[in-house]
């Protein structure tokens, strides 16, 4: 990577890079540095009570601080509030190599599609995954203002657009789980927010259904994904992957049960 020389701002196309925060002292200022080849870098922060506000400000970062209406709604008030002709949609916990910021900055001046993904490499705990469904694990992150928005969900929403996707090469690094105490908390958290997005959308689930969801995912991970090729940490994710399945499903029959 040292070998590779920044395109910086010299297109006359404006770039906003959105990074939506709370409580990521630990990730932002490598988060930030690595997009700050973007003409701007925008931070929403929906009530820090770390760090992040104050380092985010201190390395260059505009922070506009709100509320948290979820995940989708709050990219798409960083899409509105930035100034860029094209945005690229950055979580506090990935990277942006330069190899990937001088292919964002060709995309961008040659404009042959308005709408691109990303593959996305990952650790899981000690290890960046290359089986287990999380490689490539393609992402869509690049647009030009106008041409794509995010979706409602309160957990995992997605860049939806009616236009052509194009597909960069360079990889993203994605630091998703650290440790485990990073995996049982997110298990946790996203399990929860899936189920109210589930709930949201009109849909049911039961113990049986809980299980064989459980079942399934683990299935699919381990064997259909290739997990077993990952060594232990493949085994550990599609175990997480089941549990994250079962909470969610439970979760969602509790939903609708509507216990206080």
């Amino acid at each position: 990577m040292e070998n590779i020389t920044l395109n910086k701002k010299t297109s006359q196309t404006k770039l906003s890079i959105v990074i939506v925060t709370k409580n990521e002292e630990l990730n932002i200022v490598d988060c930030i540095n690595s997009a700050s080849f973007a003409d701007e870098v925008l931070v929403l922060d929906s009530g820090s009570t770390d760090l992040t506000v104050r380092l985010a400000t201190s390395v260059g970062a505009k922070v506009i601080e709100t509320d948290w209406p979820g995940y989708g709604p709050q990219q798409n008030r960083g899409i509105e509030a930035s100034t860029g002709d094209w945005i690229y949609s950055l979580d506090a916990d990935e990277r942006i190599t330069p190899a990937l910021a001088n292919e964002i900055r060709a995309a961008i001046d040659k404009e042959k599609k308005f709408v691109f993904d990303v593959p996305r490499s990952s650790l899981f705990v000690t290890k960046f995954m290359r089986h287990s469904g999380w490689w490539p694990d393609r992402t869509r992150r690049l647009f030009k203002r106008g041409y794509a928005k995010f979706t409602e969900h309160e957990i995992h929403a997605n860049l939806s657009s009616i236009y052509p996707v194009g597909h960069l090469g360079e990889h993203m690094i994605h630091y998703s789980y650290r440790n485990l105490h990073d995996v049982l908390e997110k298990m946790n958290r996203y399990s929860s927010g899936s189920a109210r997005d589930l709930s949201a959308r009109g849909k049911h689930s039961s113990l049986v259904g809980a299980v064989s969801h459980g079942v399934w995912s683990f299935f699919r991970t381990y064997f259909i994904k290739l997990g077993f090729l990952d060594g232990s940490e493949g085994f550990i994710l599609a175990v997480l992957n089941a549990e994250s399945s079962y909470y969610k499903h439970l979760k969602l029959s509790y939903l609708d049960k509507k216990i206080p």
